[in-house]
């Protein structure tokens, strides 16, 4: 993770919406003539070029913030007490069950329109805010209809088991039922998701009931996927590891048995750095997982209630200054290692021949260490996503 190639004096060149060819800028000249009347060029002289994030954990379909709760929290409460009082997830479903559909593909676009022009090439959305059989579908048929209006390419999870909702509190194991028996193979039968997500966490799902909920998820086709060890210590890394889930999320309360279990799984484990550091949580062990030779991915975890921004560009800032991530892991962390954790890294997550074309252009910067250290400024003059310059109407201000 520490390896991070980089060309200087370069050349990229793309066509059809993939990357066709890049190296040195010697190595184009010979030919450039030829090229000149059938090119747009963009001069890039004392810029970075990088290909663009990828966004593996977010729940950026949602119907309100959560700002009241976001001053609770500073005024001593905490997570499990602001869910205890109404707050938290369910304060979100039932904000998101009067929603319409419309209203949150409208809201949803904006915040997607914002992460793209803040470099965020491919992004992963969870539902979970539904908890029934038809709000879920709600949100999965809106993550559907993202797909057809965004650029972005966009991964689907079904979260039904994000929470246990307030109709089933006296008995979770009818949930449980309504999530296998129902809403699982509706949406399979539907196409509507990639993978599914359960939240292994005190007060929420256990790990026997995540491996129940995830091997029929995984029989139906969908692929695992596991918020672990956030809160406490869950056995949500165990789970994922004996599931096959393509990567484990949060993971603030890692022990060494994890870390051990991880080495031997093809699971990607997932920091959220804006997560911890919104909720105040204590540190997960980044650099203990690097040093022991795993691989890392970080994501936004965007979503109202504990980490309302999808600014990758903080995220790898906050890896850095929080975990003491050298600027070359974040960045292979928020780019070929969470292209993996969202099942693209054949197409994304670098600069490749014949990879999708999405990367962008920094401001005239002094170094690449420059981006996660300038922590407070947007450094991105321009986005391309699949081959396309992202115009100007969708430019963020300085």
């Amino acid at each position: 993770m520490s390896q991070l190639n980089c060309i200087d004096d370069a050349f990229l060149l793309i066509e059809n919406g993939l990357i066709k060819d890049f190296g040195k800028m010697n190595d184009l000249k010979s030919g450039i003539q030829n090229l000149k009347s059938e090119i747009k060029e963009i001069d890039a002289s004392e810029k970075f070029v990088f290909p663009c994030w990828c966004d593996s954990h977010t729940h950026i379909v949602y119907a309100a913030s959560r700002e009241k709760e976001f001053v609770d929290r500073l005024k001593g409460l905490s997570y499990i007490e602001i869910a205890q009082r109404g707050g938290g997830i369910l304060n979100s479903v039932k904000k998101l069950r009067e929603a319409s559909e419309e209203e949150l593909v409208q809201s949803a676009l904006m915040r997607i329109n914002e992460i793209m022009m803040l470099g965020t090439g491919a992004v992963e959305i969870k539902s979970g805010y539904g908890l029934n059989v038809t709000d879920e579908l709600k949100m999965l048929h809106v993550i559907k209809k993202l797909k057809t209006l965004s650029p972005l390419t966009i991964k689907a999870t079904f979260l039904g088991a994000h929470d246990v909702p307030e109709e089933y509190k006296s008995n979770k194991g009818k949930y449980i039922d309504l999530i296998i028996k129902e809403m699982i193979p509706r949406i399979a039968e539907e196409k509507l998701a990639d993978y599914c997500d359960v939240f292994c966490e005190e007060g929420y799902f256990s790990k026997d009931e995540t491996i129940k909920i995830l091997q029929e998820a995984f029989g139906h086709g969908l692929i695992p996927k596991v918020h672990a060890e956030q809160l406490s210590h869950s056995g949500g890394i165990e789970a994922g590891v004996e599931c096959n889930a393509i990567s484990v999320d949060h993971l603030e309360y890692t022990n060494d048995n994890d870390i051990a279990a991880l080495k031997n799984s093809s699971t990607m484990p997932t920091i959220l750095p804006g997560a911890q550091f919104f909720l105040q949580l204590p540190y997960p062990p980044a650099r203990k997982m690097i040093d022991a030779g795993l691989a890392v991915a970080i994501a936004s975890d965007y979503n109202p209630g504990s980490s309302p921004s999808g600014n990758m560009n903080l995220v790898v800032a906050l890896a850095c200054i929080q975990y003491k991530m050298t600027p070359e892991e974040a960045i292979n962390a928020a780019t070929i290692n969470s292209a993996y954790a969202m099942g693209l890294s054949q197409s994304h997550g670098s600069i490749a021949k014949g990879k999708k074309a999405n990367v962008f252009i920094t401001k005239e910067i002094p170094s690449l260490a420059f981006l996660p250290y300038s922590f407070g400024s947007n450094l991105i003059e321009t986005v391309i996503i699949n081959g396309k310059i992202q115009p100007a109407k969708n430019k963020l201000p300085d």
